[in-house]
C-alpha cells in the first residue's frame, strides 16, 4: 500500500512539475564536471551514463519487506516495514517501532546501507571521493581491473571505509564490489567483503542491480563461491520527482 501510494504520489508530482524538471536537467547537463577517472566514466556510461543519474531525484527499491525510498540529492532515507519504520530526515537518523525487539540492528549504520549496494556504480561519483588504482580481481578466467574508492577526512559517518569497484575489462559494465566497514571499529582495516553483480535490470534508462552476491573468498583474497543467497531487489522505482520533506521525516503516533 505505502508503495501504492509513492507511484500515485510522484505522478502527481511529476505532472505538475514536468517543465521545471526538464530546465532544472538541462542545466545540471551543462554544468556537469569529470572529476574521476576516465575509465570509470565509461563504466557510468555502460549504466546509462552519470548526467541521466544526476537527473533523478527519487529513488524507491523494495528489499524482503522493506520498502526504501531516498531522495538522491540530499539523500534523506525512509525505510518502511510492517514491524517498523527508520530514516533519516537531513539532520538526525530515526527509527519507530512498536515491539522494541522487532528491528535488530543498528539504524544508523543500516539505514542507507543497501542504498549504496543498489546504486552502484553512480555514487561513486559522490563529493569529497579519491581515487587510485588497485589489484585487479580474477575469476573464472577473467581479470576485472579495479578502481579503489577512499574518503577525504570527515566525509560521511564512515570517511575509513574503503570501495573497490572492478569492471569487465571489455564491456566495462561493473561485475564485483568490494568494501570495508569500519562504522563499529572506528579504525581502517584491510579487511574486506565482496559481492558479485551479475543480475541487471534497466530502471528509467540506469542499468542497476536486480540481485547482488556476497563471495566466499581464498587466501589471495579471490572470490570462489557464494557465501549466501542472493539479495534480491524489487518494485523500483526512479524518478525526477521529489517528495515532500515530511516523507522522510519520523511520523507522529
Amino acid at each position: 500500500m505505502k508503495k501504492l501510494l509513492l507511484l500515485i504520489a510522484v505522478t502527481l508530482i511529476t505532472m505538475a512539475c514536468k517543465n521545471e524538471n526538464k530546465k532544472e536537467s538541462s542545466i545540471k547537463e551543462e554544468t556537469s564536471e569529470v572529476t574521476y577517472p576516465k575509465v570509470l566514466g565509461e563504466v557510468f556510461e555502460k549504466h546509462g551514463g552519470i548526467n541521466q543519474w544526476k537527473k533523478m531525484n527519487t529513488l524507491s527499491f523494495t528489499l524482503k519487506k522493506e520498502e526504501h525510498t531516498i531522495d538522491l540529492h540530499s539523500r534523506k532515507t525512509a525505510v518502511n516495514s510492517p514491524e517498523y519504520s527508520l530514516g533519516f530526515d537531513g539532520k538526525e537518523v530515526w527509527i519507530q517501532q512498536q515491539d522494541t525487539t522487532a528491528f535488530k540492528g543498528n539504524p544508523e549504520f543500516y539505514y542507507n546501507l543497501y542504498f549504496y549496494f543498489y546504486a552502484m556504480p553512480f555514487v561513486l561519483a559522490d563529493d569529497g571521493i579519491v581515487y587510485s588504482e588497485t589489484t585487479p580481481l580474477t575469476f573464472e578466467g577473467i581479470t576485472y581491473p579495479g578502481i579503489k574508492i577512499s574518503y577525504k577526512a570527515n566525509v560521511g559517518t564512515s570517511p575509513d571505509d574503503n570501495y573497490f569497484i572492478f569492471y569487465h575489462p571489455e564491456t566495462k559494465q561493473m561485475a564485483w564490489l568490494g568494501y570495508t566497514v569500519t562504522f563499529f571499529s572506528k579504525e581502517p582495516t584491510d579487511a574486506y567483503k565482496i559481492i558479485r553483480y551479475n543480475d541487471w535490470e534497466n530502471v528509467n534508462g540506469l542499468v542497476l542491480p536486480k540481485s547482488i552476491t556476497w563471495y566466499a573468498k581464498d587466501e589471495n583474497g579471490q572470490p570462489i563461491k557464494p557465501a549466501k543467497e542472493p539479495v534480491e531487489f524489487t518494485m523500483p522505482l526512479l524518478t525526477e520527482a521529489t517528495l515532500a520533506n515530511s516523507f522522510y521525516e519520523k511520523p507522529v503516533q
